[in-house]
């Protein structure tokens, strides 16, 4: 599977929105915290930590190719 832009930014939001949505459905009991907190603080994080990961490993797909070479 060839991944361009479109297709690793669809993939990308697509994580990150199921672990939003798992976070926001799960019992109040295991996660005690309110909607607010989870859309304001830790969905920003996981799409930075997100770019920080996908940064990383572009560029080693890059150096393992021999693109920067």
């Amino acid at each position: 599977m060839e991944l361009d832009l479109t297709k690793t930014a669809a993939i990308f939001v697509g994580i990150i929105a199921v672990g939003v949505v798992a976070l926001i459905g799960a019992p109040e009991a295991m996660i005690p915290m309110e909607t607010g907190t989870i859309l304001m603080m830790v969905a920003p994080s996981m799409a930075v930590f997100g770019l920080i990961c996908l940064a990383i490993g572009v560029a080693h797909g890059q150096y393992r190719a021999g693109a920067t070479r």
